[in-house]
């Protein structure tokens, strides 16, 4: 049997890229999407000139704007963002029928025993990276590993348009070379504390045993720290759903205590989600909600509605709803996610009803607004509440 092989294709700062991409005149200048300066939005992606200035994404656009005042404010253009995710899915679908979409700018493709059908892993990495220069425009960066953990690490080893392999065999080198800020989800506040005990290096964090970090972290901590310093999925992606669903998460680069930010990104990954959802003409009753906390520890909600989720907004304030029924105790969030569990193929509406309720006209406006996106690739119709502060 072949060993697990896994691509994870990460799109180099995809919304920002993408302006840069429509007006070249903003090619190396601090590019922040989100909104306005003044307004009440956030950070939604960046450019690495913009980063550079201490700029990252979920973070307020007044913030941003004290940071990076010479930057180049944008709103966001959804529509335009999904039109070049969806190119690029299309090509992955070519290397692999097992392509796992994570977000609109990420995906993993299982490409295990696919050797003998487009030779070695780094170079037909490298063919799907000129594919989709060429196609798109934009550039990817690709982490090859007999994980997923271990691929999502290396695709953001050489960024910008990086291309690395983890072979079997190498977690353990791999892993030391990785600065602790490299480990997925080891954020600031983990570091600092890390760093209180003499810990600062990926090695020292691997000498230390599970019962001194326990002390420290806390059981979930704990063994988050000891598997990623070993390269080994600490429990990203160990989950394998039973049934067809689709999901999107983020993880953000600071951890975030703001209810309304949190709302705010439930929204867009909704609108993703839903989106992915009419395009594959299915229907979904069970949404799913994740987080990971500030320490490490994995939570989700689940609910089944009575009825299909039709529109943005009944996918959207139920993610809210569970959102607020698993973070009660408000602690900093370092990931969420959103999610349909269960999705079959939608052959029509289940009941007829004598009168039209509001929810149903809802429904039919945004089943109108997914047809114009359809048909028009790239048509810039977004509901008004998806653009938040970004047009005041």
């Amino acid at each position: 049997m072949a060993d697990p092989l896994w691509f994870h294709v990460d799109m180099d700062a995809f919304y920002a890229s993408v302006e840069q991409l429509d007006n070249p005149q903003l090619r190396g200048r601090p590019v922040i999407v989100g909104g306005k300066p003044g307004g009440r939005g956030v950070v939604s992606a960046c450019s690495y000139e913009a980063r550079a200035c201490g700029v990252h994404s979920a973070q307020p656009i007044a913030k941003a704007s004290e940071l990076c005042p010479h930057g180049v404010f944008l709103p966001v253009r959804m529509s335009r963002y999904r039109e070049l995710s969806q190119q690029i899915m299309r090509a992955l679908s070519n290397y692999s029928p097992e392509v796992h979409q994570v977000s609109i700018d990420e995906a993993f493709l299982e490409m295990t025993g696919t050797e003998r059908l487009f030779g070695s892993p780094h170079d037909t990495a490298g063919r799907l990276k000129r594919e989709v220069r060429c196609e798109t425009g934009l550039t990817i960066s690709i982490g090859i590993a007999p994980s997923r953990y271990l691929a999502k690490l290396a695709s953001g080893y050489d960024k910008p348009d990086g291309l690395y392999q983890v072979h079997p065999g190498e977690e353990l080198a791999f892993t030391a070379r990785l600065p602790l800020s490299k480990l997925w989800g080891v954020g600031k506040q983990s570091r600092r504390h890390l760093e209180r005990y003499g810990i600062t290096t990926v090695t020292q964090l691997r000498a230390q045993t599970i019962e001194h970090l326990t002390r420290l972290f806390g059981e979930a901590g704990a063994w988050y720290l000891y598997r990623s310093a070993r390269g080994i999925d600490p429990g990203m992606y160990a989950e394998r759903t039973k049934t067809h669903s689709i999901s999107s998460e983020t993880t953000f680069e600071h951890d975030i205590a703001g209810a309304e930010t949190l709302e705010r990104v439930l929204l867009e990954l909704s609108d993703g989600v839903l989106y992915r959802l009419r395009q594959e003409g299915g229907v979904a009753r069970v949404v799913t909600l994740k987080i990971r906390l500030q320490d490490f520890t994995t939570k989700t909600a689940r609910t089944t509605r009575t009825a299909p989720i039709r529109s943005l907004e009944e996918l959207h304030s139920t993610a809210v709803e569970l959102l607020h029924r698993r973070w009660t105790n408000r602690r900093p969030v370092r990931l969420i996610g959103v999610g349909l569990d269960n999705v079959l193929l939608d052959t029509g509406p289940e009941q007829v009803e004598l009168f039209e309720d509001r929810g149903e006209r809802q429904r039919r406006v945004e089943d109108a607004v997914f047809d114009l996106r359809r048909r028009y690739r790239g048509i810039a119709i977004r509901k008004a509440r998806n653009l938040g502060e970004t047009n005041r």
